[in-house]
């Protein structure tokens, strides 16, 4: 009787085995398809953005071949309108595919020690301007001294751009007379292991977000706004948890967002 009971589990045992083995090989294969995926989409994607480039610029020539014809006024204006509708569809497809090669390309993050005081600094006096043409007040509430973080500077950068964008946008559909004001805030944290972050906070008054929406925000190509791709969100997140840190949202319909951004400190 003991050795049936031993031959029965030794049985069970190889099955369970090769049922791993099998469920291994499996997942191995799906991961070598998605790799081939990926990588067929973004040499897609660059073949695809190579000849827009061309049309665009060959946009822009008979743009300047139609101010030379001498032909009447509304003819001349109804073909400017038809090539600068060309050219914006143009553009608009180069940042679609911007957006998708920055999201679905392999990360690479060369992390150093920097301050991040000082590049949200360098980021919002950059970034001041497109603000302040979208009638928004940007001020910043940075922590006294150095917060030192491991950063890739310009992936970090980017990060938080997509984040001060995402806000501007979220304003831009605010209702009229709303006041538009665009905080960036930095500040020293220690988590409940007693571990030091620095945080970063990109704080917007526009419309908030709604508890359905907030649980797709970051889902690729989920997007509320009109012309959005759906791609900076993730893309920022992505990012973030490149430096080993994470992205989370506080938002209140009617109060705006907070997107903040926790970094291990140094």
């Amino acid at each position: 009787a003991g050795v049936l009971i031993t031959a029965i589990a030794a049985r069970a045992l190889a099955r369970r085995h090769m049922s791993r083995l099998r469920a291994a090989e499996r997942r191995a294969r799906a991961n070598e398809r998605l790799a081939e995926i990926g990588a067929m989409t973004g040499g897609l994607a660059h073949e695809i953005k190579n000849p827009l480039s061309t049309i665009g610029l060959n946009a822009q020539l008979l743009a300047e071949g139609i101010d030379e014809l001498e032909i009447d006024v509304d003819s001349k204006g109804r073909l400017s309108r038809r090539v600068s509708a060309l050219r914006r569809e143009a553009d608009r497809l180069r940042g679609v595919l911007t957006d998708f090669l920055q999201y679905a390309g392999q990360l690479r993050v060369d992390p150093r020690p920097a301050d991040l005081n000082a590049v949200v600094e360098e980021l919002a006096d950059f970034f001041m301007p497109q603000a302040q043409s979208q009638n928004v007040r940007m001020r910043q509430d940075l922590a006294r001294g150095p917060l030192m973080a491991s950063l890739d500077v310009p992936q970090f950068k980017q990060a938080v751009l997509n984040l001060l964008l995402n806000a501007v946008q979220a304003m831009a559909e605010s209702p009229g007379g709303a006041p538009r004001e665009l905080i960036i805030r930095t500040e020293r944290r220690i988590d409940p292991d007693k571990r030091p972050f620095v945080a970063l906070h990109v704080i917007d008054t526009g419309p908030g977000i709604s508890d359905e929406n907030q649980k797709r925000i970051f889902e690729p190509y989920f997007t509320t706004k009109s012309g959005g791709t759906g791609l900076g969100l993730p893309t920022a997140r992505r990012l973030v948890e490149g430096h080993e840190g994470r992205l989370e949202l506080h938002s209140e319909p009617g109060r705006g967002t907070d997107f903040t951004i926790l970094l291990p400190a140094l």
